[in-house]
């Protein structure tokens, strides 16, 4: 569901050899293994919706400082989009770094160019701060949000 996810938002915009070295890294079985199994502050695990045995959206977040989190990851199946699983996932991870973790500010990052993530965090009250700009990958601009909770 990760990597069906992956390529339905970033198909248009990023080129194939990225998304392939990403789905690689990120979403391979041992990775994705680890991180459902394993959960500590700086990773709290994965929250997953599933629905009659399918996954259908997943969401992961830690925290990055003292009383500052992070949503580092939020995917749903695109053909459950816009029926309310997203945000669902994000109340979770955000209960999570509350309630358990202290968590007072949520940050998380988004792809420049990226209109199915931008509107949907602003929707929840995340702000634009700054672009970030890899020096390795210039052309992949990250927008950096964040939010009280």
């Amino acid at each position: 569901m990760c990597i069906r996810a992956y390529w339905a938002t970033y198909g248009e915009t990023h080129s194939n050899k990225w998304i392939e070295r990403v789905i690689r890294d990120f979403y391979n079985h041992e990775r994705i293994l680890k991180e459902v199994t394993e959960s500590n502050r700086d990773w709290g695990g994965y929250f997953v919706a599933v629905e009659k045995e399918k996954v259908v959206g997943a969401a992961g977040g830690g925290m990055i400082d003292e009383g500052v989190g992070e949503l580092f990851v939020i995917y749903v199946d695109p053909a459950r989009r816009n029926e309310g699983i997203g945000s669902k996932l994000l109340d979770s991870v955000t209960k999570q770094q509350k309630e358990e973790y202290g968590a007072k500010k949520q940050w998380v990052s988004v792809q420049k160019g990226n209109m199915k993530g931008i509107p949907f965090y602003e929707s929840k009250g995340f702000k634009f701060q700054y672009e970030n700009v890899p020096k390795e990958y210039p052309t992949y601009i990250k927008l950096r949000h964040s939010r009280e909770i």
